[in-house]
């Protein structure tokens, strides 16, 4: 059986709702973050090198990296379901987003929470003034045309389909879904962009993706 090694407010859990949506039997096995630093525990370390989540344990195997762990339960499990079939446009597409979510938008949401971090992070007083000036212009002059950049993409995407490929949910949405939560704490949807506002919404309505924050927890993003 797949051991899901979960860590709070974290990517993992996307990798629960794709196991719910694939029926798939599973286990959790928590783990929680260090509240000052935000960092995973030195536990994870005993299960990949790099002491990251999301990371899967599955008999030998021990997979790490959210779209390789998409891959992977997919091939082992998915029956077909939750991606296109071999030699389709639609699976250029597929693979284009399921990479894009880590490869290209959650870089820009990572980094909008760095600089928005950076003023408040503790440090000489005198520097205070250098560091919110060099933050405020990061966000000025690259972080947020960048954000600005990649959501009008989306929600041109968007703006005429339920799901990235169409009217079928695939494993590129849930693997989208993380940086989408992260977006709309970190650059605000439902004003500027009305259809990945509505989106999100669907993901969240999703029962699948309801049982996993039940049997995951909540997360927060910052």
């Amino acid at each position: 059986m797949i051991t899901v090694h979960h860590l709070n407010h974290s990517r993992s859990q996307r990798v629960l709702w794709l196991l719910e949506e694939l029926g798939t039997p599973y286990e959790i096995k928590h783990y929680q973050r260090n509240p000052r630093t935000m960092l995973a525990p030195p536990e994870l370390k005993a299960i990949h090198p790099l002491g990251k989540s999301p990371v899967i344990t599955d008999g030998p195997n021990t997979v790490a990296e959210s779209g390789a762990i998409v891959d992977y339960v997919l091939d082992a499990h998915g029956e077909g379901r939750l991606r296109p079939a071999p030699n389709t446009p639609e699976l250029l597409r597929y693979r284009f987003f399921l990479h894009y979510a880590e490869g290209s938008l959650m870089p820009l949401m990572l980094l909008a929470l760095v600089f928005a971090r950076m003023p408040k992070a503790p440090m000489p007083f005198f520097m205070r003034p250098i560091i919110k000036g060099v933050s405020r212009q990061a966000g000025k002059q690259f972080v947020g045309p960048q954000i600005k950049l990649h959501l009008d993409f989306l929600e041109g995407e968007l703006s005429n389909r339920t799901w990235l490929l169409g009217e079928e949910l695939s494993a590129a949405d849930i693997q989208m879904s993380f940086p989408i939560e992260a977006a709309a704490v970190r650059a605000g949807l439902e004003a500027n962009y009305p259809a990945l506002g509505r989106y999100l919404h669907r993901i969240r309505e999703r029962p699948a993706y309801q049982r996993a924050l039940s049997k995951g927890g909540p997360f927060k993003l910052g």
